[in-house]
C-alpha cells in the first residue's frame, strides 16, 4: 500500500488541515481504514489521534482509493468537530458477544 498526499488546505476556523489523498494498493483489496489512517499519520508525522478519514472511494478499474482525511491540531479539539459516525468509522471496535 503506497499513499501519495495530492493536497493540503489549512482551515484555521476549526484547526485543522484538510488531506487529500490517494492510496495505490496493487494485488489487494481496498485497505481498511484504520490502516489508512495509521500511514497517512506516519506520512505527515503526527499522531494516529488526531488523523480522521472522511472519506475513501475505489476507482473502478483501477488499484487505487481517493479520499479526504483531517488533521486536527489536538485530538480533543477532533473530537469535539468529528460527527460521532465518523469518530466510529476511526477507532477500532470491539465485538460484542
Amino acid at each position: 500500500m503506497e499513499i501519495k498526499i495530492v493536497s493540503t488546505k489549512r482551515n484555521e476556523l476549526l484547526k485543522r488541515n484538510e488531506v487529500y489523498f490517494m492510496v495505490r494498493h496493487e494485488k489487494d483489496a481496498t485497505p481498511p481504514r484504520i490502516k489508512v489512517r495509521e500511514k497517512i499519520a506516519g506520512v505527515l508525522g503526527v499522531e494516529v489521534d488526531r488523523v480522521f478519514i472522511r472519506r475513501m472511494e475505489s476507482v473502478t478499474g483501477a488499484m487505487m482509493s481517493i479520499g479526504e482525511a483531517h488533521v486536527y491540531d489536538s485530538p480533543d479539539y477532533a473530537r469535539l468537530i468529528e460527527p460521532e459516525h465518523i469518530i466510529a468509522r476511526n477507532t477500532l471496535q470491539e465485538k460484542e458477544k
